[in-house]
Formats: C-alpha cells, sequence, structure tokens
C-alpha cells in the first residue's frame, strides 16, 4: 500500500480551500496529516481583492450622500467634506491583513500545515511548490484544487494601461474620472463606489441590458437610480482602445468616439485561474474556459483529485465556495456524504441602492411555471421623504398560480442584502404567500411591504 506525505493537499488558500483543508484536518485528528499551499496573502479574492474590501469601499462611499442628508435632518456639517483617501486604503489594508492573521490561526489551530508557495501538479499524487528555499515536492492521498479565478482583460491595444478590481483596491488616488468596462456586478458595484467617493463615472457595457442572470425589472430600476446619480450608463457600447496622454489615457469607444479618463477599470468577467497548474500532468481535465471539469460530488477526471468554487465555474460565490469545501471534506473524511444544493441561492449586488434577490427572474419563472402571480411595489423610503433624494425602493414577489409557494423574492433598496437572507430561508422553507400574508409587519420598515403586499399586477 502506497505511502504518502499527506492525506489531504488543498492548492489555494482561498474560502472554500481553507475551510475544507480545516474541516478535514478535524475529522481526520492526530492520525491525518493536511496542507494547503498559497502564494498569496491567506483567504483568496473574496478577503484581499473581492468581497470584504469591496463591502468597505461600499460603506465608505456612502458616507458624502449621508452627509448631505443630514441637513434635513438638522446637522449642519462643513461643506464640501475633505477626503483623505490614502487613510482609507491604510485602514482597509490593515483590516485585511488582520483577517489574513485570522486565517492563518484558523489553519494553524486546526492543525493543517501551511506550503507558502505557488503548487502545480508532477503527476496525479504529487504537487510541486515554489517555496522560499526552492522548489519541493510533496505526495498526497487526496488532492483539491481550489485556486478560484483571475480578472479578465479583453485584447485591445493599450489594455496594459486599464486596471482591474485587483487593482482598484490599492489605488494611491481617488480617480477624478473613471470608466468603468463591463456590465456584471463588479462593474456595477464599482461604479457606485467610485461615484460615491466624488469621482466622474461612466460605465460602458457591450450588451443590451447589464446584470444577465438578474430580474429584468430589478436592472431596470438601477440603471434609473444611476441615471438620477449622475453614473453615465450606456449600452451597446464598448472600449476599442486604450491610449496614454499627457494629462490621462484616452478611450477609444465602439462608436468611434474618444474620451479621457484617470482610470479605466476593466469588469469583463473572471476566468478560471488553472493556467500554470499543469493539470494535464495529473490527467485532470478542463473545458474551454480552463475550468476544471467535475462531477456532482466534486470529483475531477482523476479519481483521488477534486475541485471545488470558481475554478469550476458553476456559481462563483464565497458562500457557494464554502459550502462545497465543507461537503467535500464531510464527505470523503467524516463518513457523511452531502452535496450542495444550487438552487435559490440568496445573492446580492452591493450597488447604490443595492439589490438581492432569491429565487428565479421573473422570465425563467414564467418559462417554467407558466402565469405566476406577481406582487410588486416601488416607493420613496422613509428616510428619504425629509431629504427629498429621488431614489426609491423597487420589492417584488413570485407566486406560483397553483399551490402558491412564494417561488421568489427581488429587491432593490436599503438593506436589501439583509432582508434577502431571510428571505432565502422562507424559500428553502416552502413559504407560500398566505405564510407571508398571515406574518404581521415590522412597522415602520421597508421590509414590512413583503408582507403586505396584496394586489397582484
Amino acid at each position: 500500500m502506497a505511502t504518502y506525505d499527506y492525506d489531504y493537499f488543498v492548492i489555494g488558500a482561498g474560502s472554500g480551500g481553507v475551510r475544507s483543508s480545516r474541516i478535514a484536518a478535524t475529522h481526520l485528528g492526530a492520525s491525518g496529516k493536511v496542507a494547503v499551499a498559497e502564494h498569496a496573502p491567506l483567504g483568496g479574492t473574496c478577503v484581499n481583492v473581492g468581497c470584504v474590501p469591496k463591502k468597505l469601499m461600499t460603506y465608505g462611499a456612502h458616507f458624502l450622500h449621508d452627509v448631505h442628508d443630514a441637513q434635513a435632518y438638522g446637522w449642519d456639517i462643513p461643506q464640501p467634506p475633505q477626503l483623505q483617501w490614502s487613510r482609507f486604503i491604510e485602514n482597509k489594508n490593515k483590516e485585511i491583513l488582520r483577517l489574513n492573521g485570522i486565517y492563518g490561526g484558523l489553519l494553524s489551530r486546526a492543525g493543517v500545515e501551511i506550503r507558502k508557495g505557488k503548487a502545480s501538479f508532477v503527476d496525479a499524487h504529487t504537487v510541486a511548490v515554489e517555496e522560499e528555499d526552492g522548489v519541493k515536492t510533496y505526495t498526497a492521498k487526496t488532492i483539491l484544487i481550489a485556486v478560484g479565478g483571475w480578472p479578465f482583460v479583453p485584447e485591445i491595444p493599450g489594455k496594459e494601461l486599464g486596471i482591474t478590481s485587483n487593482e482598484a483596491f490599492y489605488l494611491k488616488e481617488l480617480p477624478k474620472r473613471a470608466l468603468i468596462v463591463g456590465g456584471g456586478y463588479i462593474a456595477v458595484e464599482f461604479a457606485a463606489i467610485f461615484s460615491g467617493y466624488g469621482s466622474k463615472v461612466s460605465l460602458v457595457y457591450r450588451g443590451e441590458n447589464w446584470l444577465r442572470g438578474f430580474d429584468d425589472d430589478l436592472r431596470s430600476h438601477l440603471k434609473v437610480e444611476y441615471d438620477t446619480q449622475g453614473i453615465a450608463v450606456r449600452f451597446n457600447t464598448n472600449v476599442t482602445a486604450l491610449a496614454k496622454t499627457e494629462t490621462g489615457i484616452a478611450a477609444t469607444l465602439s462608436d468611434g468616439t474618444v474620451e479621457e479618463y484617470d482610470v479605466v477599470m476593466f469588469a469583463t468577467g473572471r476566468n478560471p485561474r488553472t493556467d500554470g497548474l499543469n493539470c494535464d500532468k495529473a490527467g485532470v481535465k478542463l473545458d474551454k474556459s480552463g475550468a476544471v471539469i467535475v462531477d456532482e460530488g466534486m470529483q475531477t477526471s482523476t479519481e483521488n483529485i477534486y475541485a471545488i468554487g470558481d475554478v469550476i465555474d458553476r456559481i462563483a460565490l464565497t458562500p457557494i465556495a464554502l459550502a462545497e469545501g465543507h461537503c467535500l471534506a464531510d464527505t470523503l473524511f467524516a463518513g457523511k456524504p452531502r452535496k450542495v444544493d444550487y438552487s435559490d441561492v440568496p445573492t446580492a449586488v452591493f450597488s447604490n441602492p443595492p439589490m438581492g434577490t432569491v429565487g428565479p427572474t421573473e422570465a425563467a419563472a414564467r418559462e417554467q411555471y407558466g402565469d405566476v402571480h406577481i406582487y410588486k411595489t416601488s416607493f420613496r423610503g422613509m428616510k428619504h421623504t425629509l431629504t427629498k433624494r429621488e431614489e426609491k425602493t423597487l420589492m417584488k414577489l413570485i407566486v406560483h398560480p397553483e399551490t402558491d409557494k412564494v417561488l421568489a423574492v427581488h429587491m432593490c433598496g436599503d438593506a436589501a442584502p439583509e432582508i434577502m437572507q431571510l428571505a432565502g430561508v422562507a424559500i428553502k422553507a416552502g413559504a407560500t404567500k398566505a405564510h407571508f400574508d398571515s406574518t404581521i409587519g415590522v412597522h415602520p420598515t421597508a421590509a414590512e411591504e413583503f408582507v403586505t403586499m396584496r394586489s397582484r399586477v
């Protein structure tokens, strides 16, 4: 019987890799050996250049609005507020370093060995790690690929002049003029972040509408909100070239116009980060996008190798990677076979105002269930009855026409992400519209609208 250096070797210490290695080590106890290899700061995209710093930036971007709104509530605050961008970036970086340390502590306390360096396959049971003192090889009975994804930048002249979300978190100065290229949640969120901090922002997207996969009412509602805020959103438009000028970056658009910006940020998608992993040496098959092909149990084409998270290109969300990693560790090392339920996943876009959604879009629901029942309302939130800000909230329920089951909950407005977490519980539990109707509302809140809507549209 073959002997190995490790029972479980995880390539990648992002959210999913950390969770899976930690749970596996806990299950195995002193009788097993688990390691994780990572060449970047612990925590992966989410902690370092994703969810966490993005949310901190989103918080910061709201303060300028809050200062203006405060006047309606009796507060006289000197205008205009002064921004110290470098102070914010420094504080953000300190928090990320703190989280890196927490991840390291979680791994160490669980008994997981951390191999600092870039890892790649030698064969199906052997991994090479480029450590500080040279390349070292390790053998493992079972290997997990959890390397995540990496921003994609289109091949256009001058593309090196642009940045991605990776660099946006470390800008030394706030750009006065920013162009966001893309129509996904990263593009939408950074447009709001830069605008909230005071930048003049344009967003161009090659498609007819942004936020593909979200309900059309939410997509249209947010476009109106961005228009009202002065964010210039243009669909059916793309960037074809970038060039350096004395005062910025000249962006040539697909309609032939040339505009100058201080920063051009590409938010044009992310690719699985399998380049350099040498998956072929381990017999691990990839699809055309470079994603690792797995079955329902996260197993690759090589029996002892598994993959989770963004690298398998299913649902690119941190909680999904966490669930996949945990399920896999329970299945492999605790004798508790589990699979991730990908249905009705709650999610949010931290735009301004933010969006939250769980369940199918109206179009998808109609295709599957026919003439579904729609309940919808739009209103100015109570806070802005004094500020007179034009921001509005949109709330929507989609209900099964025969069973009365609530199929989906959609919202664009303050606290939408927070509300959507419990809405996800209700959907999972099979709540009906009658259940919503019989629930007493919390007054005065926006959330109570979900239990007071009675008229179908």
